[in-house]
């Protein structure tokens, strides 16, 4: 099968985020399939940026369609959309001749993209796929409270209609959406979940060793008789880590410590708030390479993942950290209201009520209160689900069913 998935953001190791299409790709290049990627050559999530052209990694064809810088979701963010859309849509009839897709993925996080995919699909023949990270425009409206007569929160309402009108699949990431999609008309019987996971290569062998600081912060903490709970990832809104600090103002008397590794959009406030309430007993570091992940969650007790209070999550999550933390055999406190938690499907940790100082402090103590052998045993259920239901090479084989005529 030729396969030409559409994302945006699409990363690779080498590049940073977004990695799920170059972890699918990888294994369906394996099974004997041949994938085209094509992506914007700029992407605020990657921490390095291509340059524009044609690209071959691990036997995936990548093409890096030129766009220009931005920051932010303002205007540039919309200016590299577009440059990003408009070359797929004009130059379909090319795409789809050279390319000779069996099969269109449209993966983009916005739905815009839907509209050269339908194109290129027509023009060659191809099953139509759309992928579905988030659910927009409902993630903006009820993340960001964008209004829902925003022209920009319009033109995704559009293509979502197309996308579930028109695709001859559709592959969610979120797991409780049948209701939510059946209502704006989606025929539920081209609807599969595939949701996100984890490679086995990044857990085998030795683990890349830790950076210096990270792991000195841990190391001075386990002197002191502390238990270690760590986080590693974004460190944006959605990641409610204001309510972990809140949390830790609680815990001052406790014997715990907490070490977060990451960048993001609050980084810098959160760290503020770290140095000026005292938080002694918090540690906020650079975030360290791919490679060094299994190596920092190894080394903590506890591992903390945290969302807000929304509606949005109704229709589940699926989040790349969690799936690390449980691979890591981490005791996870997780911090959610969801329409699913792996953490409790799987019996990894504890789940506590989002956006609750109280309720979070109250799990950590817990947690830290429960005899290491009993987080060792929640660790191996953990990474036993994962294997289970989460690994790429079983994720691809869904995915590919799903693309089945």
């Amino acid at each position: 099968m030729n396969i030409l998935y559409l994302n945006h953001y699409a990363g690779s190791p080498a590049l940073g985020m977004e990695y799920r299409p170059y972890y699918l790709s990888r294994e369906w290049v394996r099974l004997g399939h041949a994938v085209q990627i094509v992506a914007a050559s700029h992407s605020h999530v990657r921490t390095r940026q291509p340059a524009p052209g044609d690209e071959l990694i691990d036997g995936i064809r990548y093409r890096w369609l030129p766009t220009p810088a931005y920051q932010g979701n303002g205007v540039g963010r919309a200016r590299n959309i577009w440059h990003y859309a408009w070359p797929l849509w004009r130059d379909a009839a090319l795409l789809a001749r050279e390319f000779r897709p069996d099969a269109v993925i449209a993966s983009s996080t916005y739905p815009m993209d839907i509209w050269p995919a339908r194109r290129i699909a027509r023009a060659a023949g191809a099953l139509l796929v759309f992928e579905v990270h988030d659910l927009w425009p409902l993630s903006p409206i009820e993340l960001s409270g964008m209004s829902p007569s925003h022209p920009f929160i319009r033109l995704c309402h559009a293509a979502e209609t197309a996308a579930y009108r028109d695709a001859d699949r559709v592959v969610s990431m979120l797991p409780v959406v049948h209701e939510y999609m059946a209502s704006r008309g989606l025929d539920l019987r081209r609807l599969a979940i595939v949701p996100n996971g984890i490679t086995l290569d990044e857990w085998q062998g030795t683990p890349a060793p830790l950076r210096e600081d990270v792991a000195a912060a841990i190391a001075l903490q386990r002197a002191a008789g502390r238990t270690v709970v760590g986080y590693a990832g974004s460190m944006g809104l959605p990641n409610a880590l204001d309510t972990l600090l809140d949390a830790a103002k609680r815990l001052r008397e406790d014997a715990l410590a907490i070490v977060m590794v990451g960048d993001g959009l609050e980084r810098e406030r959160l760290a503020q708030r770290v140095a000026a309430e005292g938080l002694s007993r918090v540690t906020m570091l650079p975030p360290i390479p791919k490679a060094q992940i299994p190596s920092f969650l190894a080394a903590l007790d506890i591992a903390y993942i945290g969302w807000q209070r929304v509606p949005i999550y109704r229709f589940g999550i699926a989040p790349n950290k969690l799936m690390d933390y449980m691979m890591a055999r981490c005791a996870v406190l997780h911090s959610v209201e969801a329409g699913n938690d792996p953490v409790a499907e799987s019996g990894c940790g504890l789940t506590v009520a989002p956006q609750s100082p109280e309720a979070v402090a109250d799990g950590l103590r817990r947690l830290a209160a429960t005899p290491a052998a009993e987080r060792r045993a929640m660790g191996e259920r953990g990474r036993a689900f994962v294997m289970a239901h989460h690994t790429y090479p079983v994720l691809a084989q869904r995915f590919l069913q799903a693309m089945q005529r």
